[in-house]
């Protein structure tokens, strides 16, 4: 049987684990691969700024999109899904 003190303790361990994971989830700490990725979208997305143009589209714009057209599973979806699902590329 597990005791009280044993049940907060565990519960208190758990959350300290998830701040630190919360804590990490930083650009620095990603792979190489994804930071490359993340890179190139966001240089996309400034360019799209810079210059007017419609498309890449961020991802919460895209969410907003789907949520006005009524697609399921939108927020599982990452943006290139996103952009596919709503024939956005």
């Amino acid at each position: 049987m597990v005791t009280t003190k044993q049940r907060k303790a565990a519960k208190r361990n758990v959350r300290k684990a998830i701040g630190a994971a919360n804590r990490k989830k930083t650009i620095a700490h990603m792979p190489k691969r994804a930071r490359t990725a993340l890179g190139k979208q966001a240089s996309a997305v400034r360019q799209r700024k810079r210059t007017g143009a419609k498309t890449p589209k961020t991802r919460a714009e895209l969410i907003k999109i789907a949520r006005r057209r009524g697609l399921e599973g939108r927020s599982k979806m990452g943006r290139d899904q996103l952009a596919r699902a709503l024939g956005e590329k």
